[in-house]
């Protein structure tokens, strides 16, 4: 089965932490998605240690969300979970683009690109 999915949106809900009495522990939260003119509201879960996925981020904020899709039957009913195990907070304060988590590394801010500014006739290439 195929694992490793991943969405980009808004965050548009995000739940309290819930403990069973096994000690078990989830929390969920809600993306909201743009699909045409209806916009989709994702659920996703966070079980045990990765609760604290959702930390420090609130509604209103763009995530990328990693996530595996999980189904099982209880009582001849079906369920489809969608777990979490991944959650980035997007735009300049993630620091996307750098090279620390990843991301391509990009040109100090008063740089030009490379090749740009050339006059016609006076770059490097041979032919």
């Amino acid at each position: 089965m195929a694992s490793g999915f991943e969405l980009e949106g808004t965050i548009h809900l995000i739940q309290e932490i819930q403990t069973f009495d096994s000690g078990f522990t989830k929390r969920e939260f809600v993306v909201e998605v743009q699909d045409g003119n209806f916009p989709q509201m994702i659920k996703f879960e966070c079980l045990k240690e990765k609760t604290s996925l959702t930390d420090g981020l609130s509604k209103g904020d763009q995530v990328k969300v990693n996530f595996d899709i999980r189904g099982n039957e209880y009582n001849g009913r079906y369920y489809v979970n969608l777990n979490a195990w991944k959650v980035e907070k997007l735009g300049a304060a993630s620091g996307e683009g750098s090279p620390a988590d990843g991301g391509e590394p990009t040109s100090p801010p008063n740089e030009p690109p490379a090749g740009y500014g050339h006059p016609a006739g006076g770059d490097d290439i041979p032919f």
